[in-house]
């Protein structure tokens, strides 16, 4: 099955929800040893959940994890303990190499193999672009992109040695969709991942592996996406802004997302979504999956993008690298 737009994503996050609720523990054919980043709260912990109790191994990453996330680390002990479940938490500093590197190997270790990584990791921040610091856009840049590449170069020898993997991207919206302003570092580093991830896939076909790139759109709600965002360093520029024309315009952005998002929207979709892909047997699973409550558009211009990329790939000989090969030679996951 060729991983392009046009493959519907199970619509809506309503109808993921009622899935979700109907789910029995350990239903998933295939037992996948999963690692998520950025695991401590949000969608990471929320998708850490949802697929342990589907039956895999999910390992949820966060880093400090003897001291900031200490708690985080009980929760998720309280929560395999209550529920029966094979969830562990594990140090994972997305911005170090090394701390990287280390949770890979002691996953591989533990299990002797790795089947899904999802690069979930990121950090939003909110004001004017100009306020924000270049060196703020870098620290953005490595949170939300560089990370990925960090998780990749330790997994990926691994996945390919399998031959078989998957990888999960959480995107945004915001990379085809619509852009409200005072989002523009969050946004521009967003696009640069969906970018790494749509050649990746084109590149790890050959070896086996699987991508899907999951692309929430706006959730005001159920996560602390907003409520933790940072703010620009120049303080100075941002009073200017507030002094002049754009005097209240945060509040008024912010209404505005409210205003769009239904009141049914729950973050959970998303997780539910993650689900649906990990248990979508190989060669069957959507590249992309859109779960936007707000419908900005992005659905729309990525079909079309994705559909334009691939039609080049056809134009000059690679249509092969759409369809992921069956070239399994030690993993496809604990088969039940």
């Amino acid at each position: 099955m060729d991983q392009q737009p046009g493959v519907a994503c199970q619509r809506r996050f309503c109808v993921l929800i009622a899935t979700s609720l109907k789910r029995q523990k350990g239903e998933a054919a295939v037992k996948y040893v999963i690692m998520i980043t950025g695991a401590s709260s949000g969608f990471g912990a929320l998708t850490a959940r949802r697929l342990v109790v589907a039956g895999h191994t999910v390992y949820a990453s966060m880093r400090d994890t003897a001291g900031q996330n200490a708690r985080k680390v009980e929760e998720v002990k309280k929560f395999a303990k209550e529920n029966k479940v094979d969830l562990r938490s594990i140090e994972l500093d997305v911005t170090s190499q090394a701390s990287v590197d280390a949770a890979i190997q002691k996953i591989v270790d533990e299990n002797k193999r790795l089947d899904v990584v999802i690069h979930n990791a990121g950090h939003m921040v909110f004001g004017p672009a100009e306020a924000f610091t270049p060196e703020q856009l870098a620290e953005l840049y490595d949170i939300n992109v560089l990370s990925a590449q960090r998780v990749n170069r330790a997994a990926l020898p691994q996945l390919r040695k399998q031959r078989n993997g998957l990888l999960v991207w959480v995107s945004s919206s915001s990379s085809a969709g619509g852009t409200p302003p005072y989002l523009a570092p969050y946004f521009a580093a967003k696009a640069g991942m969906d970018a790494l991830a749509v050649v990746y896939a084109r590149e790890l076909t050959r070896w086996g592996i699987e991508t899907s790139i999951i692309v929430p759109g706006a959730f005001t709600g159920g996560t602390n996406h907003f409520a933790n965002a940072g703010s620009p360093s120049d303080k100075e520029r941002v009073a200017e802004y507030e002094a002049g024309p754009y005097k209240g315009f945060a509040d008024d952005i912010m209404k505005g997302f409210t205003s769009i998002v239904p009141p049914e929207a729950d973050v959970s979709a998303v997780a539910e979504a993650i689900v649906r892909v990990v248990d979508t047997p190989f060669g069957k699973r959507p590249f992309r999956v859109h779960v936007d409550p707000t419908q900005d558009g992005a659905e729309v211009v990525n079909m079309v993008l994705d559909r334009v990329r691939a039609e080049l790939l056809r134009r000059i000989g690679l249509a092969d690298v759409l369809t992921p090969r069956a070239l399994t030679s030690g993993s496809q996951g604990d088969q039940r």
